[in-house]
């Protein structure tokens, strides 16, 4: 499977409708053999002028595409569009607003949001492996995100006051395998004791070591069979290889995301935001093109309707086989 190597090549190769469908076959069918998702099936013929196959399987909604069961699915937007969008968005260090991919791609700021929302959802890793494998040292630690009062002018800040009170800054939580220089981030609702550690039994392999600030949530982590260290911020950042610099790091670059790129994030989006930064950071050391295909062979059974996203229905819906 031929993939571009840079924005440039992504632009002028994806321009070709021909382009966009052997790449997407080679994704979907790489066998070669193209299959009906509906009932598996192998006897199908293309169309070309309508731009998709005819199943001949006795069941509903005999002609599929290639966004048929994709986060692509019942979308206008043509494919030529669409790969360009994700090829931006993957390989942005601090992401792309969607005004930037309106003025880029040509269609509307509402249009762009709502295809990077798809996208982020095909950059979500999911199976993950516990961290900490054969006791390897695990930075966990956990911070705010919303909008800083100190920050504001007085007369702004007063105005705000009620706003910011009802709509306090939302926990992420994170930990990084120090091995593996892998990370895992998501939303809380909260950062008492049984809440992090019960991500913390998730995520980390039991007999670890766990790096961590002096916050009482952590406290009795020896009690569940990990090797706890801490390291109190008021007195010390570091104390020989006990410190949680790694992790504070990838807060950085979620941050500056955050804040410089996307402004202003509604804490019922912001878990996807967080993802989309997990992804491209365990992914940093590979190049655009790998990138871009990894995240690519995850856009089956997975769809976003805008419903979903606004939050009228229940998100993060399986599409039909």
């Amino acid at each position: 499977m031929e993939t571009p190597k840079t924005l440039r090549d992504a632009i002028l190769w994806f321009a070709d409708f021909e382009h966009c469908r052997q790449f997407m076959m080679a994704l979907r069918w790489p066998g070669g053999a193209v299959k009906c998702p509906q009932c598996g099936a192998e006897k199908v013929t293309y169309l070309e002028k309508q731009r998709v196959w005819k199943c001949y399987g006795k069941h509903e909604r005999p002609t599929f595409s290639l966004k048929t069961g994709t986060i692509f699915e019942d979308s206008p937007i043509p494919l030529e569009k669409w790969l360009c969008a994700a090829w931006l968005l993957i390989n942005c260090k601090n992401g792309i607003s969607s005004y930037e991919v309106h003025r880029g791609l040509g269609v509307t700021q509402k249009t762009a949001w709502f295809m990077l929302h798809r996208i982020r959802l095909a950059m979500e890793e999911r199976g993950f492996e516990k961290l900490g494998g054969e006791g390897g040292p695990v930075e966990v630690d956990e911070t705010f995100v919303g909008p800083d009062p100190r920050k504001m002018h007085a007369e702004r800040r007063q105005a705000r006051y009620k706003a910011l009170s009802a709509r306090p800054k939302v926990p992420v939580m994170g930990m990084l395998d120090r091995d593996s220089r892998q990370v895992r981030a998501k939303v809380v609702p909260n950062v008492k004791r049984g809440v992090l550690q019960a991500e913390i039994l998730n995520q980390i392999e039991k007999g670890s070591k766990v790096y961590t600030d002096g916050w009482a949530g952590y406290e009795n982590l020896a009690a569940q069979e990990y090797i706890h260290e801490t390291v109190n911020h008021i007195d010390e950042y570091v104390r020989g290889q006990v410190h949680t610099q790694g992790i504070d790091n990838f807060w950085s670059l979620l941050k500056r995301g955050l804040t410089g790129t996307y402004i202003a994030v509604e804490p019922f989006h912001l878990d996807r935001y967080v993802g989309e930064q997990v992804f491209r950071y365990n992914n940093r050391l590979v190049s655009d093109a790998e990138r871009f295909t990894n995240v690519m062979k995850q856009i089956v059974g997975r769809r976003l309707t805008y419903d979903e996203l606004t939050g009228k229905t229940e998100s993060g819906s399986e599409v039909r086989p």
